[in-house]
């Protein structure tokens, strides 16, 4: 009985592409999404204490967190070639609500961990959303489009940090997954009203939509590039931030909001989002890229350097140079994907983050412990081996034909 209006309205925001408004709203929408992700992250000191979980094992509340963003990138995400989009955000949501519900509720680390994983399966809405968005923007302007609602996402991953710091040491860390709750909820309620519909181009069903994803892996070797890029330099963001808590603790004596402030000032690294785009709509995507490798490395280093003489706003440069890099190389590793086939650009995506997550989860499970026993040098030796292998694939692209790295 609702047919008619949802018709028009995916019909009139092809033909004029994303408006200003509906660009905020995609950009507001991927940052709450991913934000969901990250809360746990400064707080794992005080989940671990209430939890009862040894130090050693910590990270593994951020590990279940992000295998569950990787099995909805490979088993939910692919649905945006199958489904209509809307109602897969929105049913993704709600299940982002029930999981921060229980994790609100949980009294062992079992019932955290499993709602957790929960959250980070349904938290990759934002991921539907981002090539959503670049369906309904013209080709000319897609890296613009691209860099400025991934900034919205980068946002929500870069102050979900202070936002849970803070909100924790005012309320204790259960408020935050109650008040996120709250915020999915009323995101929900916004999403169905001002979305337009888009029915996939793909009249295929899910079993033979997932059983091509082996194939798109094979067949496309700028995502196996792209894809281990990424991974390589999320992996090292990763072990960075689920570490620096943890030593701004045991290091400089700080608290829930001296965590926060520092959290606050990574978050600078989002505004190299829509620079990114604008980068690679004029075509410098390959320098591009590896200058953000190269800052990344540089960014270890000098993490290193400022715990050795106890320099808070020497590591304070370091994660924001992390920062900064490993948001332009997404930025620009999206741009390169979303240029291939329309069609294809659902699986492309969850195919892509997949891998990325696949390599954070298992790069916060390790940094928890690789600190706990090696401290801080150790933990940007790993972070930084992770960016050198990254810098040692890239080298490979120079031994290419030009026709063969064209794209990316």
């Amino acid at each position: 009985m609702s047919s008619s209006a949802p018709t028009a309205s995916p019909a009139a925001s092809t033909a004029t592409g994303l408006t200003p408004a509906l660009t905020l709203v995609f950009a507001i929408a991927c940052g709450l999404c991913v934000a969901n992700i990250y809360y746990a992250q400064p707080l794992i000191g005080p989940i671990s204490d209430t939890l009862q979980l040894h130090a050693g094992l910590a990270g593994l509340i951020m590990t279940l967190t992000q295998l569950g963003y990787g099995a909805g990138l490979l088993l939910l995400v692919p649905l945006a070639d199958v489904v209509e989009n809307r109602r897969l955000i929105v049913g993704a949501l709600f299940g982002a609500v029930v999981g921060l519900v229980g994790i609100a509720l949980s009294d062992s680390a079992v019932t955290f961990l499993a709602a957790s994983f929960v959250v980070g399966t349904c938290a990759v809405a934002a991921q539907v959303l981002l090539p959503f968005a670049s369906h309904l923007a013209p080709e000319a302007t897609r890296g613009k489009v691209v860099g400025n609602i991934m900034a919205g996402l980068l946002g929500g991953i870069m102050l979900a940090r202070p936002f849970a710091s803070v909100v924790a040491s005012a309320l204790g860390w259960r408020a935050v997954f109650w008040l996120s709750a709250v915020l999915m909820a009323t995101l929900i309620a916004v999403l169905w009203r001002v979305l337009p519909q888009r029915q996939s181009h793909a009249s295929v069903g899910y079993a033979r939509t997932m059983a091509s994803l082996p194939g798109i892996v094979w067949n496309t070797p700028l995502l196996r590039r792209r894809g281990f890029y990424q991974g390589m330099m999320f992996s090292g963001f990763q072990a960075f931030w689920t570490a620096v808590p943890l030593a701004l603790v045991h290091e400089f004596g700080m608290g829930q909001r001296g965590i926060a402030l520092f959290a606050l000032a990574g978050a600078a690294g989002a505004l190299m989002a829509p620079l990114a785009g604008r980068l690679a709509d004029r075509g410098l995507t390959r320098p591009a890229t590896g200058a953000a490798i190269v800052v990344a490395l540089l960014s270890f280093v000098l993490g290193a350097i400022a715990m050795h003489y106890h320099s808070l706003a020497g590591l304070v440069a370091a994660g924001i140079l992390l920062d900064g890099a490993v948001q332009l190389c997404q930025v620009l590793n999206f741009r390169s994907l979303f240029m291939l086939a329309p069609e294809l650009r659902g699986r492309l995506n969850g195919l892509f983050m997949t891998f990325i997550f696949i390599c954070a989860a298992v790069a916060s499970g390790i940094a928890a412990a690789v600190y706990a026993f090696h401290g801080w040098s150790g933990l940007c030796l790993l972070g930084g081996g992770y960016v050198l292998l990254a810098l040692l694939y890239y080298a490979t692209e120079f031994r290419q034909q030009p026709s063969a790295v064209a794209a990316g």
